[in-house]
């Protein structure tokens, strides 16, 4: 349009005067472009060819190359994140475990770059795809929580951060359905402390569960089932329904019980109440292929996980159930002290001369300890039964002693005639030995000299 209303002329000088800036001035090439030549630039195109064509050894070869060589090359950082998604890529337990170290190496080395949340993120979807079913093994379950909470804390406003809360509500929302599970068992089964404390604790520590509700109710029916001491105890869990899940199957039941119990019912809250018609208007139901082959998989289902709110930032508390009777402490001079009782256990060193070195243990004085000695041993609190025990024992060593002493005595007459011939030229034969000397030479020859 503007060529129209210019002259011949005017567009033909135009023309010249580019021809002539061309002449005296040369293309400027960018040091890093597509085409370029650059050595760590080949290298670092070559590696991303082979990851893309399943090519990993290969590229992890390349890759190292070059961080060993340009040590000082703009594409080292992207050469030691492409190592580790080259190992996530290949896949497999071998696999994931160095992907994870990879980026936690890279997060380490490069704490500031946009791509450290994008490392963390890597970490948590790996334990998140390895997760199992809630009624198995969890290990892996608790090593994603741990791992999206730390993607939250370090990088709250990196793009990763909304998908990172979702995971964690999944997470939480199996690891929910576990507690939930066990403390269902003992409820129908009338173990109610059990029940109640491990339901309880599961609505404190999750409040985002599915069936957050259902898991109170219990609870409450639990409480009220241990006698009167837990009537309120067991209204607290009915309001909370009432309160926190208005929306829920077990609402009306729980205002019921409140009102059987007289017990005032309380206002629903209005937050409580905008997030449960959220959840309801966006839940999706699984598809019939996905319900109908559900048990051929590992994953746990998370399609009733909340998909807003909060998720628990904390690990889970130990603790006790409220049938429990609490010790009350008591201190130095005998009296009540705070009635909260402690579990502390502390140890310290004896000082001085122990109870060993002024009495020895019995055992070191060998199996001919007197009876005395053994009976002094004894503490004066042990049982009536054991020093009874060990009176017995000390009589029949002694009837032992006197029936051994007897046969002793008994056997003495009969043993000295047989032992006089020989004792009798020593103490009792007065006569001289000559004697015998006739007599013993009647019976033997003399012998030739």
């Amino acid at each position: 349009m503007i060529c129209r209303f210019l002259p011949k002329r005017a567009i033909l000088a135009l023309l010249s005067m580019g021809l002539l800036a061309s002449c005296f001035h040369k293309k400027y090439e960018t040091p890093i472009t597509k085409n370029t030549q650059q050595p760590d630039k080949v290298l670092f195109d070559q590696a991303v060819h082979d990851i893309e064509h399943g090519k990993y050894e290969v590229a992890r070869i390349s890759l190292q190359t070059l961080m060993n060589t340009y040590e000082s090359s703009e594409y080292l950082a992207k050469a030691k994140l492409a190592i580790a998604d080259s190992w996530y890529r290949e896949g497999g337990p071998n696999g994931l475990a160095q992907a994870e170290a990879e980026y936690k190496d890279f997060k380490l080395f490069y704490p500031n770059m946009p791509e450290a949340a994008e490392a963390q993120n890597r970490v948590c979807d790996i334990h998140y795809k390895q997760m199992d079913k809630s009624d198995r093994d969890w290990s892996q379950t608790l090593r994603a929580e741990e791992e999206c909470r730390t993607l939250l804390i370090e990088f709250p406003n990196s793009k990763f951060a909304p998908v990172a809360a979702q995971r964690l509500r999944n997470i939480q929302e199996s690891l929910a359905e576990h507690e939930y599970v066990v403390g269902h068992f003992y409820h129908q089964r009338d173990m109610n402390p059990a029940a109640a404390n491990r339901l309880d604790a599961l609505v404190q520590q999750y409040p985002l569960y599915s069936k957050a509700d259902e898991a109170l109710f219990e609870a409450g029916d639990s409480y009220s089932k241990m006698g009167p001491r837990f009537r309120q105890k067991a209204g607290e869990m009915f309001a909370q329904i009432v309160r926190e899940y208005p929306l829920s199957a077990r609402a009306d039941d729980a205002k019921k019980r409140l009102e059987d119990m007289e017990m005032p019912v309380p206002q629903v809250d209005q937050t409580a109440y905008a997030r449960m018609k959220y959840e309801q208007e966006n839940y999706r139901r699984p598809g019939l292929l996905a319900r109908s082959t559900r048990f051929l998989r590992g994953s746990p289902d998370v399609s009733h996980a909340a998909k807003s709110g909060q998720p628990t930032m904390t690990d889970p508390k130990p603790t006790i159930p409220a049938s429990v009777p609490v010790v009350s402490a008591m201190d130095s001079g005998g009296t009540s002290g705070t009635g909260t009782g402690t579990t502390d256990v502390t140890a310290t060193p004896v000082s001085g001369s122990s109870a060993l070195d002024k009495n020895p243990d019995a055992r070191s004085r060998g199996g001919a300890a007197s009876t005395t000695d053994a009976n002094q041993g004894l503490p004066t609190n042990r049982d009536a039964e054991l020093k009874k025990l060990r009176e017995k024992q000390a009589k029949q060593q002694k009837k032992l002693q006197k029936k051994k002493n007897k046969e002793q005595n008994q056997q003495q007459p009969a043993t000295t005639p047989a032992t006089a011939p020989n004792n009798a030229p020593a103490a009792s034969n007065p006569q001289p030995s000559s004697s015998a000397t006739p007599q013993s030479s009647s019976q033997n020859p003399p012998q030739m000299q």
